[in-house]
């Protein structure tokens, strides 16, 4: 059966597959003074998304919903987000050592430690920053590690997404329409010293664990905890932002898993854990926060599971 796509689907395709292409080819200045005006252009128009920014961005701030600091604040991300794809583009052309020298990494040890030792780490991220310069940095000091990228339509810009992060050292495996063995992939890169990255501070599979977040309730990825409780891998959460023209990395002390209690127990507990790191690390730099969608269970219509 045929993919359905729809027109704005083939524009954005279309839209990417020339950044790849163009921007690189282009000076760096004039290129990223274009993606702030559009990101001003978009966020003046207040659209759906940035509406749901700001409503997010008024919950981790307290910010009053429709003041000039919260609407500044949001303009801030829309920058934040903007610049995001402005260096996607530019990622592969740039030097593995530039990469590293202009990262400020956080407790780079608590990876190289757990590795040195034999012992598999995961790392769980928020949507922050420039993940995937994250990633760079990563395989650029010696861990190439496994991710799972959520599928995008149309699959020509998914595959173009795939190519991009595997060509920068990653191992990608599709959320959805694989062989259905994720979690297993990823637990045999753990117990085998291996590096994974997952995002892990909105569910996309509708089976995520309920946590108390920024004062409310919602729902994160189990899979991340599970891989800890599981395969006792080293549970480190990372925050990502933007220090200047370069890039900040904060890699958290462990996570630790309770010795006692059900899996489903240990699973939660990691989870409520992770999450309050994650807090912590959202506050520090909120305008880096890339949150776009709902992402509270009292935000959604009945019966509706976060998208």
């Amino acid at each position: 059966m045929s993919e359905r796509v729809s027109f704005g689907d083939r524009v954005v395709a279309a839209g990417f597959a020339a950044g790849w292409k163009l921007v690189p080819l282009l000076p760096e200045r004039p290129t990223a003074a274009v993606f702030r005006f559009l990101a001003d252009r978009v966020w003046a128009r207040r659209g759906k998304s940035v509406r749901r920014l700001e409503s997010n961005l008024s919950r981790v701030t307290g910010l009053d919903p429709g003041s000039r600091e919260l609407r500044e604040l949001g303009r801030a991300g829309m920058r934040s987000y903007f610049r995001y794809f402005h260096e996607i583009f530019r990622l592969p052309s740039m030097p593995r050592d530039e990469v590293v020298r202009r990262t400020h990494v956080i407790g780079a040890e608590h990876v190289h430690d757990n590795v040195a030792a034999g012992r598999g780490v995961v790392l769980a991220l928020p949507h922050m920053g420039n993940w995937d310069q994250a990633g760079a940095w990563l395989v650029g000091v010696g861990h190439p590690f496994t991710t799972v990228a959520e599928r995008l339509k149309p699959e020509s810009l998914f595959k173009r997404y795939v190519a991009f992060r595997e060509g920068l050292g990653m191992e990608v495996l599709p959320l959805t329409g694989g062989d259905g063995h994720n979690f297993g992939t990823l637990a045999t890169r753990v117990r085998k010293g291996g590096v994974v990255c997952l995002p892990a501070e909105r569910d996309l599979t509708k089976s995520g664990v309920e946590v108390r977040f920024f004062g409310a309730a919602t729902k994160m990825p189990a899979g991340p905890p599970l891989l800890a409780v599981q395969t006792g891998a080293a549970l480190l959460p990372a925050t990502v932002y933007f220090v200047g023209a370069d890039w900040g990395i904060h890699i958290h002390e462990e996570v630790p898993v309770p010795e006692e209690g059900t899996r489903q127990e240990k699973v939660a507990a990691v989870a409520q854990h992770l999450a309050d790191v994650f807090e912590k690390g959202i506050s520090e730099h909120p305008e880096d926060w890339h949150m776009l969608q709902r992402l509270w269970l009292d935000d959604l219509p009945p019966g509706r599971e976060p998208r």
